[in-house]
């Protein structure tokens, strides 16, 4: 089998995407299945669209190139849309409309949460040929290994990271927690620390700030907690939240987004205005909320096996349909000259102007 995942790696602390697209390539070549990132070979039996929009820097194979592979190349490969976007994360107006055409000119869609799928399908998106795949995180780096759960009578360390810097990531709830640690009796029972980048012109009074950071040394932070919390507001999963769960914090989450198809049986709903309240009652129960998490079963391990059995369930295993081998030069040509790339870069800086002007 042979798969193309649309979109590039990068190293060092770059989001949740970056991450599945590493660890699914990892598992893949251990199946020994052979992956690239580009559509230059003619013998690809899925395209995975993980990130579709020209605009993206990350996005490496978009919807136009797939359909036109599978027009004049290989009409047997089968075209895959994982959704983990929407307007409703970032309170923009244009991505749901451009997720459900790409998903309606592809062969197949993956959900990473029931809610995400939920909204898509109000919207209009055929129901057929989809299906849910939880994300999950590494647990070569993110585990509960050598985790020291709260003593009980140490101040009791909260902690929250996020690569985006976007208001919904949960500031609200985040400066909240800064300035309940204003009060002498808060103070004395909790510590707050945040990892990761911050909204423009924002910052804290009494939390512990550290800059994004990622791998082992993420872990090893996130184990040097107690609990988690995030406010995050319509996130379809939400990597930082299952690497918390999956390193043997119990993470404090609102009823929004994702999230909850994840922590539904496994963490403490709250909302803001009983923040304080649910806070205090984990620090006097927290035993009971430290045993309920270490159930918690989403890893990077069972997402790549679902994704490993759909990609082997709906290839085709017929004699690939090579077609015309002129369109396939001619696009490697284009490829090798870097004027693909230089496209896609000018969309990419030209949309980032555009977007600019209109916030």
């Amino acid at each position: 089998m042979k798969v193309a995942i649309g979109s590039k790696f990068i190293d060092g602390p770059w989001g949740g995407g970056n991450l599945f697209v590493k660890s699914l390539k990892d598992y893949l070549e251990n199946k020994k299945v052979s992956v690239v990132h580009n559509l230059n070979v003619k013998d690809i039996d899925i395209i995975l669209l993980t990130e579709p929009r020209v605009e993206s820097s990350s996005s490496s194979i978009t919807l136009l190139e797939a359909k036109l592979y599978k027009k004049y190349i290989n009409n047997n490969v089968k075209i895959i849309h994982r959704i983990n976007e929407c307007d409703e994360r970032k309170n923009t107006n244009k991505v749901n409309k451009k997720m459900l055409h790409v998903s309606n000119n592809s062969d197949y869609t993956v959900f990473v949460s029931y809610w995400i799928r939920d909204l898509y399908w109000k919207l209009g998106l055929k129901k057929n040929n989809s299906k849910v795949i939880m994300s999950g995180s590494n647990k070569k780096i993110f585990n509960n290994n050598d985790y020291e759960a709260w003593d009980g009578s140490s101040k009791l360390k909260i902690l929250t990271h996020h690569w985006g810097n976007d208001w919904n990531k949960g500031f609200d709830v985040y400066a909240k927690i800064d300035n309940l640690l204003d009060n002498e009796e808060f103070n004395k029972k909790f510590n707050f620390c945040y990892i990761g980048n911050l909204p423009k012109g924002f910052s804290f009074k009494n939390t512990v700030y550290k800059k994004p950071m990622s791998g082992l040394a993420l872990a090893a932070e996130i184990k040097s907690h107690h609990l988690y919390i995030t406010g995050s507001l319509n996130e379809p999963s939400g990597n930082h939240q299952i690497e918390a769960s999956q390193c043997g914090l119990p993470v404090m989450y609102i009823k929004s987004g994702g999230i909850p198809d994840y922590q539904r049986d496994y963490g403490i709903e709250f909302h803001i205005d009983n923040l304080e309240n649910k806070l205090n009652e984990v620090h006097s129960d927290y035993e009971l909320f430290f045993k309920k998490n270490l159930t918690f079963p989403y890893s990077a391990e069972k997402m790549n096996k679902d994704y490993y059995e759909l990609f082997d369930q709906i290839q085709n295993k017929s004699d690939k349909n090579l077609g015309n081998k002129y369109y396939f030069l001619l696009y490697r040509y284009f490829d090798k000259l870097n004027f693909i790339n230089f496209y896609k870069n000018l969309l990419t800086k030209l949309s980032y102007q555009i977007n600019k002007l209109n916030r």
